[in-house]
Order: C-alpha cells, then structure tokens, then sequence
C-alpha cells in the first residue's frame, strides 16, 4: 500500500503530538487541531475538530491505563467530575459544530495562547493530601465537583480537546489531593470529554477515521520516546514546560493570524 502526503503527515502529527503528552504530560492535544487542519490538509476546521478529538480518546485511554495500575486514579473524584463534565462536553461540541468553522479556529488560537501562558507561569503546586470522596466530605466537596467538572467539560467539547490543563487545576481546586493523584484522575476525564465530543462530531459525518487511525498509531510511538526521555530529563521538566509553551504560543499566533486573513478576505 502506498502512503499519500495525507498519510504521512498525519502520521507525523500523531507523533509530535504523542511526544510532547510523553514528556511533559499534557499541552499536547492542543497542537492536534492545528496540525490536521494546516499541516495535514483536513478539509475543514470542524473535520480537524472531530478528528483530534477522537484520537486524543484513544491517547488519553492509553495513559489512564498505567496510572490506573500505579494506584494513581481516585475513581469516585473520577466519576464525579467525569460524569458532570460529559454533560458540559456534549453541550459545547453542539455549540461547536454550529459555530463557524474559522471563527471557532480563531478562538482556538486565543485559547491556544491561554494554554501557553498558565503553561509558561506555571508554579509547582504543594503535595496536597490523600484525598478520598466520601460520605462524610460529600456535601462539602460535591458542589465543586460538579460545577468546575461541568465547565470544564463544556470548554473541551466546544473546542474540540481533552482539555487536561484545564482539568487537573479544576481537580485540585476541589480535592486538594497529590498533583500525580490529580494528573492520573484528571485522564478518567480527558477520556470521556473526548469520547462525548468525538461521538457528537461524529454523528455529524465530522471525523475522518482513516486520520484517527493514523494520528493515534503515531502518537503511541511519539509517546514512548516522549516518556523516556522525560526520565532522563526529570531535572529540567520547568524549562522544558517553558520551552514548549513558547512553541505552543507561536502556533496559537500563526493560528489567529490566519484566522484573521480568512475572515477579512471574506
């Protein structure tokens, strides 16, 4: 079988992506929609939307697992933020998909440069404690639960992304639990707005498959070498985080600016 452009750079896309969710631990999707749309030649913005969406799922499945035997997931947290997240995502990507397509690629490079800010400024966050949802703390915690998870969710599935830079923070805002518990958490989340949105899209004739496909294989190689050498280089995760905010910020700058050439030439 003989691999078209299309192909390869998807292929290309899944692994850039891939390296950089193995390196540092997350960003990386915001890259997706960019890199099928302008690099890959999806044919729409919506199409790009549905189809980083479905295979940042499958990514993000893929990371849960291992944290998920690592004792890393606090499930009912998990379930709570998830469950109320859903609902939000599969709000958002209908408001999504009747969004005009460059205009939602214009938000998305603001978004983009968001991302890049609270990545570059980002503190390291204090240990927190053990947390567990129980009986005892529900009422107390439940209301931030549902109503960050909510939101959340409704900003990922509008934009098309796992959204775990946005989840982990809105984790320990409620829990105050371990930054590793909220990260391995967080991923419960990252998978179920993407499947909400990938499927919302999908219903809609919005996700190339063939991509889906390509990008996800892609990003299993990616994220292999992205996790091996973020061992090596543990040391210098911080400069590493600013060096690629930096990059995401000049992506979400070429975003907008072509966003802007769309919608003036129209």
């Amino acid at each position: 079988m003989i691999l078209s452009y299309t192909d390869g750079a998807a292929a290309i896309s899944g692994v850039i992506v891939g390296f950089v969710l193995g390196l540092i631990g997350g960003g990386g999707s915001v890259f997706a929609t960019p890199l099928l749309y302008y690099f890959v030649g999806v044919p729409s913005p919506h199409v790009a939307i549905g189809t980083g969406a479905a295979a940042v799922t499958v990514n993000a499945l893929a990371n849960l697992l291992g944290h998920a035997r690592a004792g890393r997931v606090r499930w009912p947290c998990a379930f709570v933020f998830a469950a109320a997240g859903t609902c939000g995502a599969l709000v958002g990507s209908s408001l999504g998909k009747l969004f005009n397509g460059q205009k939602l690629l214009l938000l998305f490079g603001v978004l983009m440069l968001a991302v890049a800010t609270q990545m570059f400024f980002k503190r390291p966050m204090p240990s927190g404690h053990d947390f567990q949802l129980t009986r005892d703390n529900a009422r107390q915690s439940l209301p931030a639960l549902i109503g960050i998870g909510s939101i959340v969710g409704a900003l990922a599935g509008f934009f098309g992304i796992g959204g775990g830079f946005l989840v982990v923070p809105g984790i320990l805002a409620a829990t105050n639990m371990p930054m590793i518990a909220a990260i391995g958490t967080s991923l419960v989340s990252v998978t179920a707005f993407g499947l909400a949105t990938a499927s919302n899209y999908a219903l809609s004739g919005l996700v190339d498959w063939r991509i889906t496909a390509i990008v996800v294989a892609g990003g299993i190689v990616g994220g292999v070498f992205g996790g091996a050498l973020a061992g090596r280089l543990a040391v210098r995760r911080q400069i590493l985080t600013k060096v690629f905010a930096v990059l995401v910020a000049t992506v979400g700058f070429y975003v907008i600016y072509r966003g802007v050439l769309y919608l003036t030439d129209v």
